[in-house]
């Protein structure tokens, strides 16, 4: 258990550092997929430099880092949560087959339990975020996604955000987007399938990993699971605001969501801010994987300092 306690810790911790070095892409990337036809057709088609301009001229620096507060907390819990249950799974499935890796099957089987769980638990952390960082509260406020105006949501707290949330549309609305997200979770399954069947390759003949290859590691998984699952991560970004008024920009599930997308904005509409998204996961998830390998071996030390102290 302390070891599965200690993964946990790790994940946090790594969750953490990656989250904050990578927030600036996480905002103009969030904006960009809840941005309607409309919005991009008033203000055309824009590179990466000058989306990032627009907020800094509109808003300042601290403009690419809305709802890092909410962001920190939800990825220290996300990677915390999915660390541990990753591992208890890993733990049981090993000690019962007598292996030290696991089929690839079975990391689907964890990556699967583990990534359900993350959802069910951190989805009103995301609602909240996913608010504060577009600076939209529903899809019928009609502002782009790099530029802040005043009739664009006023910077709420993460606790006055739920508060607003649950008084004007209900409890339920913090769990928003709990069906694509749990979709989503082929995500991670892709990402540590990819992660766990590469480092095993590489450890063969009793190989020490460094921090390099971590980074690479993760880099390459996360590019895998992002490129074939964006198109969820799109609709599940709409549909964590309120729904529009307009029956044709309502979502009613996760495959009207796409539908509607597809008719009114064409393929392209289901990858907005892929760019972005693409630059940041790899980083983030490379910086991860790298930051969890240095976690872990200080949280196994603390832990195992705290319990020496517990016996004595």
């Amino acid at each position: 258990m302390s070891d599965n306690v200690a993964h946990a810790l790790a994940g946090a911790g790594g969750g953490i550092v990656s989250m904050l070095l990578t927030y600036p892409l996480i905002t103009v990337s969030s904006r960009l997929q809840v941005e309607r036809k409309k919005e991009t057709s008033a203000r055309g088609q824009q590179s990466s430099a000058a989306a990032i301009r627009d907020i800094v001229e509109a808003e300042g620096v601290r403009g690419l880092f809305s709802g890092v507060e909410s962001a920190v907390f939800g990825n220290a819990v996300t990677n915390g949560v999915y660390y541990f249950f990753f591992e208890s799974i890993k733990t049981y499935l090993q000690h019962r087959s007598a292996r030290k890796s696991m089929s690839t099957a079975e990391s689907m089987l964890a990556g699967a339990i583990a990534g359900a769980a993350v959802v069910l638990t951190t989805n009103p952390i995301w609602v909240v975020n996913m608010r504060q960082t577009t600076k939209k509260e529903s899809l019928d406020d009609d502002a782009g996604p790099a530029a802040a105006t005043a009739a664009r949501t006023k910077d709420l707290g993460f606790l006055r955000m739920v508060l607003k949330i649950v008084r004007e549309d209900g409890i339920q609305a913090l769990w928003q987007g709990t069906g694509p997200a749990l979709i989503l979770v082929a995500n991670p399954i892709i990402q540590y399938t990819v992660f766990e069947r590469l480092r095993a390759r590489l450890q063969r003949g009793g190989r020490n990993l460094g921090n390099l290859d971590f980074f690479l590691l993760g880099a390459l998984s996360k590019l895998v699971a992002t490129s074939v699952t964006y198109p969820y991560i799109v609709v599940k970004s709409r549909m964590q605001l309120r729904q529009s008024r307009d029956e044709n920009q309502r979502y009613h599930s996760i495959f009207d969501g796409l539908r509607k997308i597809v008719r009114q904005e064409g393929i392209e509409g289901l990858y907005k801010g892929i760019e972005f998204k693409l630059v940041q996961s790899v980083l983030t998830s490379a910086f991860l994987f790298m930051a969890k390998e240095q976690f872990y071996r200080y949280a196994v030390v603390l832990l195992a300092l705290l319990g020496r102290g517990a016996r004595q």
